[in-house]
This record gives structure tokens, sequence and C-alpha cells, in this order.
């Protein structure tokens, strides 16, 4: 007798193991080669149809029931290889099949077509009774060529279908392209096993060993190549400082607000990519205090987001942390949300006195909103997942532009907390936000007569430095001391500003 194996010999040695839990064996099914009988004919019935042939297209079904509804003669259409036969189901039917689904709500029929099934041995499963199946249609995640089955041993279809969502979400569909590249590769590696297990491995250790020798030289070539562009940038202002008046004269008599915002765009930019918001509520925040009206502000910082989230959205892009459906659905409504708002906050410009203490009270809001996501008040608790998600994009892109902010606070929040994967939800609305900023921006550039350009170019400069640095540390770094902090800033500014307002109005 061979020799077992350590983890035959435990197996062997727990003589319950196989009496815990679920112990459906799993196994795929080349339908395509089958013959099924599918026996029912109104929704549950379409239901699974629309299963079976969405995974295998060319699967041979014969559809028995005396009622049918008219979806199923509609996909008849299209798949010639339906077979539908309208009459009361008989045992006879069964003749030539290899597999049975049943979909009726007669609990004697389904009993009946359980033991006609198992006396002519072919597998049966039927609707909502595990008890009569001898095997399940589990909820299915596929992307491409990988098919991945999920099985709750018929205690929760609900639950099952719940992880299908997320995976669907989670999985990026690059990964079909990633298997096709490894089944090209397989396909060149020769020799016995052994050999191509030498080959695999030598080709696979780079992407497991980042330290590696050619990993590491390039790695340090990287770092040699911003520190020469940093070392020239500075070697260059103070030669020009030195050697230039004008140049000198030029600096010195750059408004100082263009530094004062040159550090908020940088900081500001990176807090946003760290908890994947506030950059528009803290940059509307300190504008306010620094005495720039509402539609100017607006309009600096959504031209400051344009390149920075360009940035961001790229460094998501390359890392595969993109939707590209929930992109989709997104992008036209947003941006349509935004030039409304952009338009609404530049033809109330004139009245900017009164317009400033309602952003500032948004946005102190908005702090009391973030404090509360940072101390957990309110739980984040995943709820059914968001479905006008046209709707949310609108509504983010409006209030973002009319009230210079909120749309990583809106929109990521929501997508988050119905469920949404985290970090594919953060670079979906990174890209998007790019696209909404451009045409926010033409809007605002259109309609006003003139802007802070000092205030505007340290925005933008500030938070292009951050935006590449920020997309790769978002997912290092815990948001709950940052967004805390972030909080208590945006109230104390906000309120400092509603209390100049109300002080103004009383002194006026």
């Amino acid at each position: 007798m061979p020799q077992l194996l350590e983890n035959d010999a435990a197996f062997l040695a727990a003589p319950d193991a196989g009496e815990i839990g679920n112990q459906l064996f799993p196994v795929f099914l080349k339908l395509n080669d089958l013959k099924l009988l599918l026996i029912g004919g109104g929704p549950v019935g379409f239901e699974k149809l629309q299963a079976l042939i969405g995974n295998s297209p060319q699967v041979k079904i014969r559809v028995v029931a005396k009622d049918i509804i008219p979806e199923i003669f509609a996909l008849a259409e299209r798949y010639k290889q339906l077979e539908i036969v309208q009459k009361a189901f008989e045992p006879s039917d069964m003749e030539g099949m290899q597999l049975v689904v049943a979909a009726t709500n007669n609990n004697q029929l389904n009993k009946e077509i359980k033991n006609d099934a198992a006396k002519r041995n072919l597998l049966v499963n039927v609707a909502d009774k595990p008890a009569l199946c001898d095997f399940y249609l589990g909820s299915i995640v596929k992307k491409g060529d990988l098919k991945i089955a999920i099985s709750t041993n018929g205690k929760s279809p609900t639950i099952a279908k719940r992880l299908k969502e997320v995976l669907a979400d989670s999985i990026p569909e690059e990964i079909d392209q990633t298997l096709q590249q490894m089944s090209a590769l397989r396909a060149k590696l020769t020799g016995d096993f052994s050999d191509k297990v030498k080959k695999l491995n030598a080709v696979t250790a780079p992407l497991i060993a980042p330290e590696a020798p050619v990993e590491g030289v390039r790695r340090n070539f990287k770092w040699l190549i911003w520190l020469a562009i940093i070392f020239s940038v500075a070697v260059g202002v103070l030669v020009f400082w030195h050697k230039e008046p004008e140049f000198q004269s030029f600096l010195t008599d750059i408004n100082p607000i263009f530094y004062y915002f040159l550090g908020a765009g940088f900081v500001f930019a990176m807090v946003d990519g760290a908890i994947g918001m506030s950059y528009g509520v803290t940059s509307s925040s300190f504008s306010l205090a620094m005495g720039i009206p509402p539609a100017p502000a607006s309009m600096g910082i959504h031209l400051s987001e344009v390149l920075s989230n360009g940035i961001a959205g790229w460094m998501h892009y390359r890392m595969g942390n993109v939707n590209w459906k929930l992109f989709k659905l997104l992008i036209i409504p947003g941006v349509i949300g935004a030039v409304i708002g952009a338009y609404l906050l530049s033809s109330l410009e004139h009245y900017s006195a009164y317009t400033k203490p309602l952003v500032a009270l948004y946005t102190g809001i908005l702090g009391i909103v973030i404090l509360m996501k940072a101390f957990n008040i309110k739980k984040q608790k995943k709820g059914k997942k968001i479905e006008r998600i046209g709707l949310l994009g609108f509504v983010g892109g409006f209030i973002d532009a009319a009230f210079g902010g909120g749309w990583g606070s809106i929109v990521l929040s929501n997508l988050i907390a119905g469920g949404r994967h985290p970090l594919f939800s953060l670079g979906t609305v990174k890209i998007t936000r790019f696209f909404i900023a451009i045409l926010s921006s033409l809007t605002f550039i259109s309609m006003l007569g003139g802007a802070h350009w000092e205030a505007v170019l340290g925005l933008i400069i500030g938070s292009a430095l951050a935006a590449p640095i920020a997309a790769k540390v978002s997912n290092r770094i815990s948001a709950k001391a940052i967004m805390m902090l972030v909080g208590i800033i945006v109230l104390i500014v906000s309120l400092r500003n509603i209390v100049l307002f109300v002080t103004h109005l009383l002194v006026g």
C-alpha cells in the first residue's frame, strides 16, 4: 500500500471530518455537450433558463409546461437549440435527457419528477426545494474564462447572490487578459512536468521578489531620477536668484497667497489620497478663510483638480483600481450636475456676501459628517447596493460645483456604504472627477470676469505634486486620525466664517 501523505492521514484520523459543514462537491459540467429537460414555463423557469444559457449558450434544453410565459418564447427565437413543448409533463419526456430541472409550484408534481428521475438514474434540481435536489444551480461570477461558483448548501440563496455581486465588483475585467497570457505562457513551456515547473518558477519569481537585483536597480534608478530633478530645480532657482535680478524680483513680487495655496494644495491632496475625500471641502474652507468669494474659490478648486485627479486617476488605472461599468454610470450625470451647479454659483457671484455663509454652513456640516465617520458614531453598515448610480452622480456633481466640494464625501461614501469595494470605488471616483472638474472649470471660466490666479496656480501646483504620492499611499495609511483632524479643522474654519458673517450683519 502506498505511503499515506500527512494530510491523507490526518483526514482518515478524523472520523467526523466529513460530517461537518457543506458536504457538496463542486463540479463544472460541459452543458453544451448535454441534453437538459426543464419542467415549468413560469418566471422561475425563465430565471433558470437565463442562468443556464448565460453560462452555456449552446446548451440543448427541452422546456415542457402547459403554461409558458412570452419571455421564454422570445428566448427560444434567439437560441434555436431550445425546444418548447407546451403540454403537461409526462415521465416519457425524460427519455434521452441527461439532467432535469424542475421549476413548478406544484409540490406533488415536484415529488413525482424526483421519483421518475431517480428511476432513470437522472440527476434533478427542484427550484427552492433543497431536499429534492441532487445538485444546485449556484450563483456564478463570470469574467471571461474565469468562472467562480458559490454555494450556501441551499441555506440562503440571498447570501450567495450578495457574494456574487461583491466578487463581480472586486475582480477586474482585466483578469481574463491575465488568464489568456498565462495560457499562452503554458503553451510555450516544453519538456516534462519537472522542466515546466522550473521554467514557470523562473518566469514568476520576479513577481514575488520585488527586492531582486533587477527590480532593486530599477527602483533605485527611479529615485535617482527624481532626486536629480529636484536637485536640478533647486540649483537652478539658486543660480537664477543670484545671477538674474529680474528673476529675483519676479519671485519677491509674487503675491504671498500663492505660497499659502501651494502648501495647502499639497496637504489637502495628500489627505484626499489617504481617505478618498475632503479635498473640496478643505480647499473651500481654506479659500473662504483667505477671503476668496465662493465662485472663484470653486473655480480654483476645480481647475486644480483637473491636473491632480488626472494624475491620480491615471495611477489608479495603472494599478487596476477602476470599475469601468461604474464609471459609465457616473460620468454623464455627474458632468451635467457639475455644469448646472457651476452655472448657478457663477450667476450669483454678485451676491457672494450671502452665498459665502451658505457655503461655510455646508462645509461645516461635512466637517461634522467626517468626524462622525472617524468616531464611528454612525455605524458603517453595508446596506442595499445603490441602484440609482446616475442620480447619485448628478447630485454629487451639482453640490460639488455649487458649494466648492463634496464629490468624494457624497459619492464615494454612498458607494462604499452600499457595499461597493472601497478600492475600486476610490479609483473610479478619482478618474470620474477628472472629467467633471474639466467641464465645471470651463463653465466657471466662461461665466466669471476674473479670478484670484495666484491662489488657483498655488492649488494646481501643490495638488499636482501630491497626486502621484497620494495615490500610492492610499492603502497604507490609517485614515481615522486624519479624518478626525480634517473634521476638526473644517468645522473650526467654517464656524469662523459664519461668526464673521453674523458679526458683520450685527455691526452693519
